[in-house]
């Protein structure tokens, strides 16, 4: 028997080999997208715990209370951003991720455990510390596993799990707590996270980006960063997507976190039902996320400008959103509720293409992770502002109008900021390696 000839044969061909790395990509791709639903998972059940009597008598919260007690995962998830992105980009994306997902599934299950609010504050802080890994490390991997023709699906795929886990964490957590307590939510939620580390440890191999050595008195393994911070920091690019973010994000936090208590309070819902609303409005960001991403990248195929078709999409997107606005005064509970579901979905025209954008197309491949961890200081102050501010507005005016209308300015500041900031000709340049040696 010819060996040779057998084993030629049964040698996996170039298009198999490129067809297998394709369906690892994406199958990774979607270990990403539960791992940020999860996350969500975590970071959203206290919406639904802040709209039950059980726990805002347990630990005696005013509408103020609550707005802080919201607020307090953004505080340490804003500023561990950039030192994880920093960390990602010279370290990989599997251990720190493996790490950091360990911790905050810990810290969410022993809130069942607080009994006092000084308690169920450090624990916010412990799970938005070490969540503030999750999207550096995502958006870092996306950009070195998918080209600028496909950024946007990707980019939508990964936002199904974002959008996903508050849209089945309100629901799932109010059946929790209306069917046992919220002690036994907290706890569930954080124990089964558990299950997806065993996929992710299997399937993902270690990144670490190239070193090389540099010079004599610089160490031999400094990562290759050729983009100075003093740049990203100069660019009027950047400090435009910071502003975008937090006016998408601003819109996207209050209804993660104070959506249930405003369809109990104002709407007049049972906490399940409320549940069951929030699960539509953010099922409808998701799904208008993937189609709005999925249609840029074609129309981006097929020739289109890339920055152009982006812009259009997140512009739209935040324009829709403003119908926000007729929710908050319809006088039918069928309108009402119809404007909340629509005005979320609205948005998702914006959310997978203004993050393509901003943290793949317009960003250097070396710099990502600690750009998107710029950008997420960013999103984090308006997870700080969104819950605070809505609090205080809710306390001093007596109903959710106030609220709203704040949400209203915002959209329409990131809708302009998109339009006048949001060009390649002020991005950061990148440079040489070698740049300025003599």
């Amino acid at each position: 028997m010819d060996m040779s000839t057998d084993a030629r044969t049964s040698a996996p061909t170039s298009h198999e080999i490129t067809d297998n790395r394709s369906a690892k990509r994406w199958a990774i791709l979607a270990l990403l997208a539960v791992g940020s639903l999860i996350a969500f998972v975590d970071r959203t059940s206290m919406s639904s715990a802040i709209a039950a009597a059980s726990f805002k008598a347990h630990f005696n919260l005013s509408d103020v209370d609550r707005g802080w007690v919201n607020s307090a995962f953004f505080w340490s998830y804003a500023i561990f951003q950039m030192p994880m992105g920093w960390v990602v980009d010279r370290y990989g994306v599997k251990i720190p991720y493996t790490i950091s997902f360990i911790a905050w599934c810990a810290a969410a299950a022993l809130t069942s455990l607080m009994t006092a609010l000084t308690g169920l504050v450090v624990m916010r802080l412990l799970i938005g510390a070490a969540e503030a890994v999750v999207v550096p490390a995502s958006y870092r991997w996306i950009r070195n596993n998918f080209r600028e023709g496909e950024s946007g699906t990707a980019v939508g795929v990964y936002m199904l799990g974002a959008k996903a886990g508050p849209a089945l964490g309100a629901p799932i957590a109010a059946w929790l707590i209306v069917s046992y307590d919220w002690q036994f939510m907290f706890a569930i939620t954080g124990i089964v996270g558990l299950i997806w580390l065993v996929p992710w440890v299997m399937a993902v191999e270690n990144d670490l980006p190239p070193r090389v050595a540099q010079s004599s008195d610089e160490p031999a393994l400094a990562p290759r960063m050729a983009l100075p911070i003093g740049a990203i920091l100069r660019s009027p690019m950047i400090w435009g997507t910071l502003i975008v973010a937090f006016c998408y994000n601003y819109f996207t936090f209050y209804c993660m976190t104070w959506m249930p208590a405003y369809l109990v309070e104002q709407r007049g819902l049972s906490l399940e039902e409320s549940g069951l609303y929030t699960f539509f409005s953010f099922a409808g960001i998701a799904i208008v996320s993937v189609a709005a991403g999925w249609i840029a990248d074609r129309l981006i195929r097929r020739g289109g400008d890339a920055v152009f078709i982006r812009k259009a999409f997140v512009i739209t997107g935040f324009v829709g959103a403003c119908t926000v606005a007729l929710g908050a005064y319809a006088t039918s509970l069928p309108m009402a509720l119809f404007w909340n579901v629509f005005s979320l979905s609205f948005v998702g025209l914006a959310t997978a293409n203004n993050l393509a954008l901003c943290r793949l197309t317009l960003i250097p491949a070396q710099a990502v992770g600690f750009v998107t961890g710029v950008q997420q200081v960013a999103t984090g102050l308006a997870g700080i502002v969104a819950p605070i501010l809505s609090g205080w507005l809710l306390q001093v005016s007596g109903g959710y109008e106030a609220p709203i209308q704040v949400i209203f300015v915002f959209l329409l500041i990131g809708a302009l900021s998109t339009w006048i900031f949001l060009r390649p000709s002020w991005a950061p340049k990148l440079r040489a390696p070698d740049a300025g040696k003599g």
